[in-house]
């Protein structure tokens, strides 16, 4: 009987060993994907920090030039619309 057990457990410690083996080699393509998405990212992060620098600076550029051009013309004001001014009988009657 003791040859049984012991076979018994030597094919169950391969088959554990066997199987730690595929986890293993799952765990490790799925750390280079992982790795791969991170390079990504921070290239994508990379690209959209230079994104957003140009765009500051091209508002910037645009503000400055927004209020050069309010210096330049400055706000007037809109017409009203004329109102006949009524005259009052004081200033409508001739004076003696």
């Amino acid at each position: 009987m003791r040859k049984n057990t012991v076979a018994g457990l030597l094919l169950a410690v391969a088959l554990a060993l066997s199987l730690m083996a595929c986890q293993d080699t799952k765990a490790r393509q799925e750390n280079e994907q992982l790795k791969a998405q991170v390079l990504q990212l921070q290239k994508e992060n990379g690209e959209l920090g230079n994104r957003l620098d140009g765009l500051t600076k091209e508002n910037a550029a645009l503000r400055e030039e927004n209020e050069r051009l309010k210096a330049k013309h400055p706000k007037t004001r809109t017409p009203k619309s004329k109102r006949h001014r009524s005259i009052s009988k004081r200033s409508a009657s001739p004076q003696n």
